[in-house]
């Protein structure tokens, strides 16, 4: 039942009030403005009928009142009032009341005029749940469009966003950009889960030694970037950026991987490097890039004099002899990116001048019966680099060479024995349900120390 405070000083007013109203509404009666406060103190209600005319505290005043009491604020008003004249009517709406009732009361208006005003009430309350209900969903959605759905993290297009807006304002600010090194190794050996695993955890692991108001962004892949507003020390990012790379590769060793993995960090300083996301992201790429090229593992301030120069990316014949010592697991074929994968071919071609071993090459090209996206053809091809890993020994080696094909390399083999592995290959992969829809054909030839001889199959 809908609840009607009532304020009036006139018992007579009062009481009509109560008889035309109570048999549909709870009705709650005082005579004063510093009642109707203290009942609002406390209690909530559906409609406020005020009187204008009232001693110590008229009904202007205590309309003000119950404009400044938490909860109240926009309780609906009708003034009662015994004035029926234009300014009077006037004066009611400008401070706020919805509606005005006349008094002596005439019970047919007064019902109809409660009836309205509620219904409108009602209306205006569930259109203001509907929007606080759609906005709270459009700020969710927006959010969500935000983030990076496997570790949580902002996504890129939101932090460039974010750290272009921050630097209009501040110009002091460190931009610190985290790689994984031979990631994809992770994925090719132990799976895509263990893969998402080590990202989520590696997400983890920024969040723990980043600040609250640092903006931590996951790029795309293995790519991660950490905005540090404000003004920054050397000593406290290269202590920041050490932490990061022992913790990680931690995580890496309780989890048994050993197929290289570790961490590697470039980092751009504001405004020295630039002021924008762009100019920062690529002075820190070409800071990683330095790291890369000088054995991983470790981090380097970008520098424009002279690149190569770093006094952090100096390493010790232990750190070297460690890097040199990881491995992969040690079973099934050795997977490497394609730049690897090729300096490795020219060795083998250069051995051959020295031994009699042969040494087969087999591009392994996946089709598709049905138009196939690209996460279902990436599945597909994640699907065929399992099946060669587990299927050749692990003296071959093999890269993805396209979207859809693998090349490997069998060395110590002849065309028959080479052969038959890839057929081996590719029943296997026939028979897994999910490649079902999927064709895949493979051309084999033989390394010579001249090259390629030709292509076969």
């Amino acid at each position: 039942m809908e609840c009607i405070l009532i304020v009036d000083d006139d018992k007579t007013a009062l009481a009509t009030a109560r008889t035309v109203l109570s048999d549909k509404y709870k009705v709650v009666p005082v005579m004063h403005g510093r009642q109707a406060l203290e009942y609002l103190s406390t209690n909530n209600c559906d409609l406020i009928l005020l009187d204008v005319n009232m001693p110590n505290m008229n009904g202007f005043e205590v309309l003000e009142k119950i404009r400044q009491t938490k909860g109240a604020e926009n309780i609906p008003v009708i003034f009662l009032t015994a004035d029926s004249d234009a300014d009077m009517e006037t004066k009611c709406l400008d401070l706020g009341a919805i509606d005005f009732i006349a008094k002596p009361f005439v019970p047919g208006v007064m019902r109809s005029r409660i009836a309205r005003v509620l219904e409108l009430e009602s209306l205006r309350r569930g259109l203001a749940n509907r929007l606080a209900q759609k906005t709270q969903e459009a700020s969710f959605m927006k959010e969500k469009s935000s983030k990076d759905p496997l570790t949580g993290l902002w996504n890129r297009t939101y932090t460039e966003k974010a750290v272009n807006l921050y630097l209009e304002e501040n110009s002091k600010g460190a931009f610190v950009m985290i790689d994984m090194d031979n990631f994809k190794a992770i994925n090719d050996v132990y799976g895509h889960v263990a893969g998402d695993e080590v990202l989520i955890e590696f997400a983890r692991t920024m969040e723990k030694y980043s600040d609250d108001q640092n903006i931590l962004c996951r790029i795309g892949g293995d790519e991660f970037v950490i905005f540090v507003k404000g003004e920054t020390d050397r000593k406290q990012l290269e202590d920041f950026s050490k932490m990061i790379i022992s913790s990680l590769e931690e995580e890496f060793a309780k989890k048994g991987y050993k197929n290289n993995a570790s961490v590697s960090i470039g980092i751009a300083v504001a405004p020295e490097d630039g002021l924008n996301f762009s100019t920062l992201y690529n002075a820190a790429d070409k800071a990683l890039y330095i790291v890369k090229q000088s054995g991983k593992g470790a981090f380097h301030f970008f520098d424009e004099k002279d690149n190569k120069k770093s006094g952090t990316a100096v390493y010790g014949i232990d750190y070297v002899t460690d890097v040199l010592n990881r491995t992969d697991s040690g079973f099934g074929a050795y997977i490497t990116d394609y730049d690897g994968f090729r300096n490795i071919y020219n060795y083998i071609r250069r051995q051959l001048d020295r031994t009699d071993i042969e040494a087969q090459m087999l591009l392994f090209t996946l089709g598709s019966d049905t138009d196939m996206d690209e996460e279902g053809m990436d599945k597909s091809v994640t699907s065929l680099e399992k099946i060669i890993y587990s299927n050749i020994r692990h003296s071959d080696v093999a890269t993805r060479y396209s979207d859809r094909q693998v090349l490997v390399m069998v060395i110590n083999a002849n065309a028959k024995n080479c052969n038959d592995v890839a057929e081996r290959i590719c029943r296997i992969f026939n028979e897994v349900p999910e490649n079902g829809d999927k064709s895949i054909q493979f051309k084999m030839t033989e390394i010579s120390k001249v090259g390629i001889l030709g292509l076969k199959g």
